[in-house]
Parts: C-alpha cells; sequence; structure tokens
C-alpha cells in the first residue's frame, strides 16, 4: 500500500498576520510616544508630571504656558504627517512606482509660487495668510498637472510625472525671479520654504481640516480600486473597477492632501516618499491596509523629526523640513534592501 504522507499546512498566512499586528501595535505605540515627546520636550524640558499637571489643572501658570505653546505644533505634525503619508502612498499606486511622492504633481512649487505671489504683489504675512495663499496655488498646481498629463491620445504616467516636472520648473524659475527681484519677499519666503511646524495656531489646523477630511475619506474609498489596478488596467476592468475613475479619484485625493499638508507646515520633503516603503514592508501589498497604516506611520515619523529638530540644537531649532531627509533617508534605505532582499 501507498503510504500518504500528511504535509502541514504553510504557516505564511499565519506569519503575515503576526506582522501586521505586531506591525500596527508598535506603530501605534511609535505614535503615543512622539505625541508625549512632542508634548514635554523644546528649548526647555517639562516633565511627564508636569504635562499630567497641566492636563488636571493642578500645574502652575509657567509649566501651564510652555505646555501648551506646544498643542498647536503637535496636532498640526499629526495631520500633516497623515496628509503627507496618505498621499504618498496613493501617489505610488496611482502611478505604480515606488519612487512617486507629492511633489511629482508641482504641489510644492505651486504652493511656493501662491505664498511669493501674496507677498510680493499683496502684502501678506503671517502664517494663516501664507497658509490661504498657499492653498489654491498648491490645487490650481495639481490640477494643471493632471490636465496636461492627461492630455491627447491614450495615457501614460510617465506623461504625468513630465508635466509635474515641467510645471514646477516653471514655477520654480518665476519664484527665483520675484524673490531675487524684491529681498523683503526673500525674507518672508525662505522661513516658509524649509517646512517647520512651529508659529502656528490652531486657526492653521481647523483650515486645513475639511481638505485633509475629504482626500482621506477619498483615499479610503479607493482602497479596492487601488488594489485591482495594481493588477493591470485590464485585469481592474474585468473585475469591475474603473481605470480611469481609480486613477482620476486618486490623484484628486492626493492632491487635496498634499495641499493641505503644504500649505498648513511648508513643503516637507520624504515623509511621502520613504513612508509607503515601510507600511509595505510591514502590513503587504493590500491598499486598504496601507492607507490605513500610512495614517500611524506618518505623523509618528513627522513628529519625531520636529522633536529632534527642538532639542539637537537647544536653545535653537533646526526645522523639521531639514531633518526628515535625516530621518526619512535611513527608514527608507532599510526599507528598500528588505524589499530587494524578498524578491
Amino acid at each position: 500500500m501507498a503510504t500518504v504522507t500528511h504535509v502541514p499546512p504553510s504557516s505564511a498566512p499565519d506569519k503575515g498576520a503576526a506582522r501586521r499586528l505586531y506591525g500596527t501595535l508598535i506603530g501605534l505605540a511609535a505614535l503615543a510616544l512622539t505625541l508625549a515627546a512632542s508634548v514635554m520636550f523644546g528649548s526647555s524640558t517639562t516633565s511627564p508630571g508636569d504635562v499630567i499637571d497641566v492636563l488636571s489643572g493642578t500645574a502652575d501658570e509657567q509649566i501651564t504656558t510652555i505646555v501648551e505653546s506646544r498643542y498647536p505644533r503637535t496636532v498640526l505634525g499629526v495631520l500633516a504627517g497623515l496628509c503627507l503619508a496618505v498621499a504618498g502612498t496613493l501617489m505610488q499606486g496611482v502611478t505604480r512606482n515606488h519612487l512617486a511622492e507629492p511633489g511629482l504633481l508641482g504641489i510644492s512649487a505651486g504652493a511656493s509660487a501662491g505664498i511669493v505671489t501674496a507677498t510680493a504683489f499683496w502684502g501678506a504675512s503671517g502664517s494663516t495668510a501664507a497658509m490661504w495663499w498657499a492653498l489654491p496655488g498648491a490645487l490650481i498646481a495639481g490640477i494643471m498637472v493632471q490636465v496636461i498629463g492627461s492630455a491627447g491620445a491614450g495615457r501614460s504616467q510617465v506623461r504625468l510625472v513630465l508635466a509635474g516636472a515641467v510645471l514646477s520648473a516653471v514655477l520654480m524659475a518665476y519664484i527665483q525671479a520675484v524673490t531675487l527681484s524684491k529681498p523683503q519677499v526673500f525674507d518672508s519666503y525662505r522661513y516658509w520654504v524649509v517646512g517647520a511646524l512651529g508659529g502656528r495656531d490652531f486657526g492653521v489646523f481647523t483650515a486645513m481640516l475639511p481638505f485633509a477630511a475629504a482626500g482621506l475619506v477619498l483615499a479610503l474609498a479607493l482602497g479596492r480600486g487601488l488594489n485591482a489596478l495594481a493588477l493591470g488596467d485590464s485585469t481592474a476592468a474585468s473585475l469591475g473597477a474603473n481605470p480611469w475613475l481609480v486613477r482620476s479619484g486618486g490623484l484628486i485625493a492626493a492632491t487635496l492632501l498634499s495641499a493641505a499638508a503644504t500649505a498648513a507646515v511648508g513643503p516637507i520633503s520624504f515623509v511621502g516618499l520613504a513612508v509607503p516603503h515601510i507600511v509595505r514592508a510591514v502590513v503587504g501589498t493590500d491598499f486598504r491596509r496601507q492607507i490605513a497604516f500610512s495614517a500611524v506611520v506618518g505623523p509618528a515619523l513627522l513628529l519625531a523629526a520636529d522633536v529632534i529638530g527642538r532639542v539637537v540644537m537647544r536653545p535653537q531649532e533646526l526645522m523639521v523640513g531639514v531633518v526628515t531627509a535625516f530621518v526619512g533617508a535611513p527608514a527608507l534605505l532599510v526599507a528598500v534592501r528588505r524589499m530587494r532582499g524578498n524578491t
């Protein structure tokens, strides 16, 4: 008689589920730690007990003022990090290019052009006024890139990238011309263009929230369609998805999210590029999980960079836009090497 060898079921699904669970728990713990660090550390350090006293209303006036002054930048860091990370995930899904990031849409250049125009010709000043000029500039640039990139026969993601590069180059030339001819505009613009969470109040957060919420809701609704799109246009259509609608919706959501974040805190690089790589290494290729986990990892990364910028040159402060490159680059290299090892 032939013997039947029992083959145990594969444990790969269990390992994948365990990796997602542990990764999610670690991500949530990292977010909680960076939230606590953001209200504790700055030019003057406060203890966890001081923060608890402030929350309970028993701290003295000086400690209360110090801790409460850090609330706006903390909530802005959460929302901006979420927006940039989810926008990067959408861009990489829509273009099927793991090097794609929100800057491909010309968002940063459009926001910068709006700031420079308002400052030079209408005398706008202050973070709130700058935000209201940067937002339409970013949205208009994103829409123009999508219109130019989709014009003509057929649709090509290469055309979209080229349209973003061309528009960004034109806008940056305009920005340089204005700032070089008006030194007072450059003095105001150079602070915003680096990217910073400080110097903003809750009014910036409130104004940014509707655009961020609309982009996030649309992104969550597109998760299943992005999964189908990753299999190719013909396969996506056979599964009932409309590739054109999915791409258009993804680009609109990425534009809303990127524009809101850039208008509020300035152009911050690397978050939208690095976070999707980290997320894919933890939760896999399902875009529904990627979008949800990006909303955790993005804020944790941005807040960590902001805290580092506050303490590394104390009592002075290093802009978060500078720190993200140093924090994000090693994380991206590790994620890319891990992906290469799994291929």
